[in-house]
């Protein structure tokens, strides 16, 4: 007698999970269509290709400008009222000093833009593209600051105006035949970013497994150090960016719940 008592004790409680989970699975359920435009990410452009082309063009407008002040007002060339009329009091060396400091300013929030904007895409699922460009996106604030060293030491050198002036021109054309090139590779890789318009590496992984795994042979093991650091770098990227796109879900998810 106890024991069937114990037994109907226990044949209730199921029935009550199962009358739960029924209930659970009789409720409104989430459309396929909904789910899927919810869940699908729609590709969203890195718009600093833009940014570098115009540093890219204020830099050698302002190259160019430096030599013209260079050779009109500090080596005196030419028309040395046209310099007095323009800049007034100011020597232009110290004209020319004054552009390189707004310029490397520019640098620096060109640099602090393409940090966002990158830290953005590798959020998205982007690892590839954000290591890429991880060392390029640097070298221009790296450059423009190796400079301002370089014309530190011309100033402090306290050179003749000649030589300073032709000191100063030759910093200011070899920053420019280092970073523009950089800039110029910089804007071609973004732009075929955005124009392929990729899914994230973990969709492409995905498909190209799908794809080989039966067809290809397999290797295991690493051959030095540096491919396994290499390989930890991009788990521990791909594993933060599957934690991110998981409460992504999760919002939706019971956003949709909520809305049914």
């Amino acid at each position: 007698m106890e024991s069937k008592g114990t037994f109907n004790t226990a044949g209730s409680s199921v029935d009550m999970t199962r009358s739960d989970e029924e209930s659970m699975v009789d409720g409104p359920l989430i459309s396929a269509d909904a789910l899927h435009s919810a869940i699908r990410r729609e590709f969203h452009t890195v718009p600093t290709a833009w940014h570098a082309a115009l540093l890219s063009l204020l830099h050698v407008v302002f190259v160019v400008l430096s030599v013209c002040v260079a050779a009109l007002c500090v080596l005196k060339l030419g028309r040395e009222d046209v310099c007095t009329s323009v800049l007034g009091p100011v020597q232009g060396d110290s004209v020319v000093v004054f552009g390189k400091v707004g310029l490397w300013l520019l640098v620096l929030l060109f640099t602090w833009c393409v940090q966002h904007h990158h830290s953005r895409a590798r959020c998205r699922g982007y690892l590839r593209f954000y290591r890429q460009t991880q060392g390029l996106k640097h070298l221009p604030l790296t450059v423009h600051s190796a400079g301002n060293v370089m014309l530190l030491v011309v100033m402090a050198a306290r050179l003749s105006p000649t030589v300073h002036a032709y000191m100063l021109l030759s910093i200011l054309a070899l920053e420019l035949l280092v970073a523009l090139p950089c800039l110029l590779y910089y804007t071609v890789i973004v732009m075929r970013f955005n124009a392929d318009r990729a899914t994230p590496d973990v969709s492409q992984e995905e498909h190209s497994h799908n794809f080989s795994v039966s067809s290809l042979p397999t290797e295991t093991g690493f051959r030095d150090i540096s491919s396994l650091e290499e390989v930890v770098e991009k788990q521990a990227d791909l594993i933060e960016y599957l934690k991110q796109h998981n409460r992504s879900l999760s919002r939706r998810l019971l956003n949709l719940s909520a809305q049914h």
